[in-house]
């Protein structure tokens, strides 16, 4: 694997890429709130050979800048990551979207058609159901946020992530990542901006028109999740023609770490479809 810098519209994202450039379908994953392409790790580890896989991390997280004001709308991190399969050469690609990645993955299949070649939403956001934990701690940390320190904020999101977790080490490890770009003055200052960016709205808008999607697509959940529950799978699945529907036991919300060996079995039988 090898990882890089794209600028997009004066901002770097950061990407990595496995596989093999030139055969077979692209394929994209998109990470959600507040986490990094380091989610996909071991699912890009057992993806089928013959596809370019493309780990990209969103403007203001994990190693991508800092957003600076930069709009963090479903749409607009849709489009930066359209741009950016631009600069990498993609047309197509099949997307998969974990959380408001899953947000972002309707948008880019809703807006840009031609671009999605086919869909996998994982414990997505969607109509308007958001993990309740995004946007209560949205909530409260914004009344805290200029008056506490980064290391007290990350404290209080890093105990409410651990519930979303099977594996108490493997969340210990991967949250102490994740929160990592956040530790700083200027972290705090973009997770703030993330905070204020999360809207349901933006999904509820979406709702209506998941019915026009023709993509191939599929639907992946952990059963445990306790942030967005498997009924809103259920519904996302029957609202999307012809999409499949895998609630995957003994895991939660980060299904990708929990379930890692079933989640890339359920993307290999979409790219098989």
């Amino acid at each position: 694997m090898r990882g890089e810098f794209i600028d997009v519209e004066g901002a770097r994202l950061y990407y990595y890429a496995a596989g093999t450039r030139g055969v077979g379908e692209p394929v994209v994953f998109l990470h959600g709130f507040p986490t990094s392409g380091h989610l996909w790790g071991d699912v890009v580890a057992l993806m089928p050979p013959g596809h370019r896989l493309v780990v990209v991390d969103l403007l203001g997280y994990g190693r991508s800048d800092p957003p600076n004001g930069r709009p963090l709308s479903l749409r607009a991190h849709a489009d930066r990551v359209l741009a950016l399969m631009d600069t990498l050469g993609i047309g197509r690609a099949c997307v998969v979207g974990h959380d408001l990645g899953g947000g972002v993955a309707q948008a880019m299949t809703i807006h840009a058609p031609d671009r999605v070649s086919r869909l996998a939403l994982v414990d997505s956001v969607a109509f308007g159901g958001w993990p309740r934990r995004d946007l209560r701690i949205a909530r409260a940390l914004l009344r805290l946020t200029g008056r506490v320190a980064p290391r007290w904020m990350l404290a209080v999101l890093r105990a409410d992530l651990e519930r979303g977790y099977e594996a108490g080490e493997r969340a210990t490890h991967s949250i102490e990542r994740f929160l990592r770009p956040f530790a700083s003055p200027e972290g705090r200052r973009a997770f703030v901006e993330h905070l204020r960016a999360l809207d349901a709205r933006e999904t509820r808008a979406l709702a209506g028109r998941l019915g026009a999607i023709s993509a191939p697509a599929t639907v992946i959940w952990g059963a445990g999740d306790p942030f967005v529950s498997s009924t809103l799978a259920r519904r996302l699945a029957e609202a999307i023609p012809g999409a499949s529907l895998q609630i995957l036991p003994g895991a939660r919300h980060f299904t990708p770490e929990d379930a890692p060996r079933p989640v890339a079995d359920a993307l290999s039988a979409l790219l098989a479809r």
